[in-house]
């Protein structure tokens, strides 16, 4: 019923919509012609709450509208230095997979965690996520769900060398990546060549966009900061027709879901002008 289309298409995290009755996010979907929504959720939450779901609404706005969800989203520090945190966290894990298991999702995306105290991302990798993400692979396969790390800069998988070595400690076939190549594009890592060394790993895709300001970083230096930022897909320096053509000879045919960090525009304007741009890679039903 909530199975993403098995076609490449357009959708979107609903993240900047959090304030707004869950009603006007499908019904701005659907009159906009977004496939698919990759739903945030996390505890208190008002679209999607992991405490207390209302499922039975979920179902309802995606039977009436049309459109489907790519993911259950619940983006938060598994690798929390608090134990009880931790804890807490991991379980949200464990129920968004619930979540995901019922809706018959395939998909939920989260973080592989920060640093832990005195660690390097590395160390953090070998010790704290193989303790994390291995019960957790073990949890969603046997529901038939695909755990999907975003590669934020800031958590523990900021470069190649370190997704390699977490899928070497957590082996599991449902663990892998919710791409996104704006976080690569400004570290100057090859997202193109990353899309086929991990191509196998990619369960769902960001698209987000990076903007470098050449004057600011020629002044500080790509130590520096404010030369870089975060941009609508089309607005930026990735080279989308590519990136897209490699994740189809990879065999990636699912989601492009918009995730809006783009301050320079307004959250509906943001979300159609990326829409707008990525169609021309996508085909359409009209």
């Amino acid at each position: 019923m909530t199975k993403p289309e098995d076609a490449m298409h357009i959708g979107m995290l609903t993240a900047p919509f959090s304030n707004e009755p869950l009603e006007k996010v499908f019904e701005f979907a659907q009159r906009h012609g977004f496939k698919t929504l990759e739903i945030a959720c996390g505890y208190g939450h008002p679209h999607l709450a992991l405490e207390n779901p209302d499922l039975d609404t979920l179902k309802r706005l995606v039977e009436r509208t049309s459109v489907r969800l790519s993911a259950i989203a619940f983006y938060t520090n598994n690798t929390h230095p608090d134990p009880d945190e931790r804890n807490r966290n991991t379980e949200g894990v464990r129920r968004a997979i619930d979540i995901a298991h019922a809706l018959g999702i395939e998909v939920v995306c989260t973080l592989a965690g920060h640093p832990a105290p005195g660690k390097s991302k590395m160390q953090t990798i070998e010790e704290d996520c193989a303790e994390v993400f291995r019960p957790l692979c073990e949890y969603a396969g046997e529901r038939g769900i695909n755990i999907a790390l975003e590669n934020w800069f800031a958590t523990n998988i900021q470069a190649l060398d370190h997704w390699q070595r977490l899928f070497e400690v957590v082996p599991h076939a449902n663990f892998g990546l919710n791409f996104d190549p704006s976080h690569l594009l400004w570290q100057q890592i090859d997202y193109i060549n990353a899309v086929f060394l991990f191509g196998s790993r990619i369960f769902h895709t960001h698209a987000k966009d990076t903007e470098v300001m050449r004057t600011r970083l020629e002044y500080v230096g790509n130590q520096g900061s404010g030369w870089w930022r975060y941009v609508i897909p089309g607005l930026g320096s990735v080279r989308w027709g590519e990136y897209i053509g490699a994740l189809r000879r990879v065999g990636y045919n699912g989601v492009l879901s918009i995730e809006h960090e783009d301050a320079s525009v307004g959250r509906e304007e943001g979300f159609l002008i990326g829409k707008r741009y990525l169609e021309q890679f996508v085909a359409s039903e009209g």
